[in-house]
């Protein structure tokens, strides 16, 4: 449903200056997905296209981080900047983002 997977993105996009104009000194917002979906595939099974990772704070530069091996990345970066910690599992790209 090419025409519904438009729509909602639209949508989810007209949301969010709502969302970054509440965020307060410190705050950190990442927002990806939990797999990729082709909106052409007829079928409903997951496809193989690469998860979007979009990263805001007023600390955080725009930038990309690449393609990541693991979506554990996300997980330790969150962590990293939560803690100044490394985490067990992924590697933290905060080092990329944090202007």
């Amino acid at each position: 449903d090419v025409e519904g997977y438009a729509a909602a993105l639209e949508y989810f996009d007209s949301r969010l200056p709502e969302l970054l104009g509440a965020m307060k000194d410190g705050d950190f917002v990442i927002i990806t997905a939990d797999h990729g979906c082709d909106p052409c595939f007829p079928g409903t099974d997951h496809t193989r296209e690469y998860i979007p990772i979009l990263a805001f704070g007023k600390d955080i530069q725009p930038v990309s981080v690449g393609t990541r091996n693991s979506f554990a990345d996300i997980g330790a970066t969150v962590y990293r900047y939560l803690t100044d910690e490394k985490f067990g599992a992924g590697e933290s790209f905060l080092n990329l983002i944090r202007k």
